[in-house]
């Protein structure tokens, strides 16, 4: 039986097509959006990507928030992208998130899926507990951009211990 702990799936209905929502997770323009601060993507030699380039399974990347300085980074690989439903990075702790995007009585559906989580007290707390409450949050955030345009971050770094950041 697996540990209760390694993973977490959070869903989200939207009102947008599969197409639309698929593509707010796929360019560093479109996750700025609704998101992070700043994204940076580069291709398998190195180059940093455009704004609006496509991401690519094989990709890398740097993820900035905002309310929190440049020393707080994220870094990791693209899985896949399918380039219609399917997006799939390394997370914390090199942890793989998978973005999958259907339809269900007549909505589009947002499933994500991070997965092989560490199970050990301190890093179960930690993760399991830290990153499904930030991925709520912008679950919610994608949501919101996405059927009218509210973006809910907050965007001061002298706001802290919220959680819009």
């Amino acid at each position: 039986m697996e540990n209760q702990w390694s993973k977490f799936r959070l869903r989200v209905n939207v009102k947008t097509d599969v197409a639309a929502t698929y593509k707010a997770w796929t360019s560093r323009e479109a996750l700025e959006a609704w998101f992070l601060r700043k994204a940076v993507f580069k291709d398998a030699e190195g180059n940093i990507k455009e704004a609006k380039a496509p991401i690519v399974e094989g990709d890398t990347y740097e993820w900035y928030w905002h309310g929190y300085p440049d020393s707080v980074v994220e870094k990791g690989k693209v899985l896949k992208a399918n380039g219609e439903n399917v997006f799939s990075f390394t997370f914390s702790m090199g942890c793989p998130v998978t973005i999958t995007i259907y339809e269900e009585s007549g909505e589009t559906i947002v499933e994500l899926v991070e997965s092989d989580l560490p199970t050990d007290a301190e890093t179960a707390l930690k993760y399991f507990v830290g990153d499904s409450r930030g991925w709520i949050f912008y679950m919610a955030n994608l949501k919101s951009v996405l059927e009218g345009g509210l973006d809910l971050r907050n965007r001061k770094m002298e706001i802290t211990n919220v959680i819009t950041s």
